[in-house]
């Protein structure tokens, strides 16, 4: 399959609409044809049932063109998720895959489907913490997300404390991660967690923003939630 056939069949799928939507989601995203997720996830699996390595050999050149849409990134990283492969492989387009991410729904949407690296949890979480040490605010962000989706467990906890603790970065897509992280963290290990806030380890916008996300879950408990309002307000 060609990159003018995928962007046929993108185009087919595409909705004004929800093109109108989704860019006042991602802002200043360029490239956005207006397929919804669904859709997406569809045509990756598809594609990965009938050579998903073939397909990404064909679409590493159009990533390094200005003129790449974003579903095409998408894709890439959904097809990446769905063909079977080995640890290695998944790695090496990984390598490719995630210097490319500069947007928070491509980050977001394709970290989910990397179920496998729960399968080999020691290999990925070093993976993964290499890119978190990169220092770049999708590097960073694409490490915590992973982390949050697959790796908030009893055996990773507190080594997930001990880099959200150590994490400083200017990215504004980076610390919404790591709060976002840190409040998946408070729903799964409510009291380590609450620790982990005491200590006050973060940076204060990471912190705050910690403290706000878990506010708005509709799975603490007001007595909790009552705790943690008195712990922002001697942030301020």
């Amino acid at each position: 399959m060609t990159r003018e056939q995928i962007r046929y069949r993108l185009t087919q799928l595409a909705e004004p609409e929800y093109q109108a939507f989704n860019g006042k989601l991602l802002p200043g995203v360029a490239g956005l044809q207006g397929v919804r997720l669904p859709a997406l996830r569809q045509m990756a699996k598809q594609i990965a049932g009938e050579d998903g390595q073939g397909y990404l050999r064909m679409m590493c050149p159009a990533l390094e063109k200005e003129d790449v849409w974003y579903e095409e990134k998408m894709l890439f990283g959904l097809v990446t998720g769905y063909t079977a492969m080995d640890d290695i492989q998944y790695r090496e387009w990984l390598d490719i895959f995630v210097p490319k991410i500069d947007n928070w729904g491509v980050c977001d949407s394709c970290c989910l489907t990397y179920k496998w690296m729960k399968r080999q949890p020691a290999y990925w979480w070093d993976y993964l913490i290499q890119w978190i040490d990169t220092g770049g605010e999708f590097a960073i962000r694409f490490g915590a997300v992973c982390l949050l989706d697959h790796f908030v467990d009893a055996a990773h906890i507190r080594d997930i404390f001990h880099v959200c603790g150590r994490i400083h970065s200017d990215g504004y897509y980076a610390r919404m991660a790591v709060a976002w992280l840190v409040s998946v963290c408070f729903i799964n290990f409510t009291d380590e967690t609450y620790l982990f806030l005491q200590d006050n380890r973060m940076d204060a916008f990471t912190q705050n923003k910690s403290l706000q996300k878990i506010l708005e879950s509709y799975r603490v408990s007001g007595a909790w939630k009552e705790k943690l309002r008195q712990l922002l307000e001697m942030e301020r």
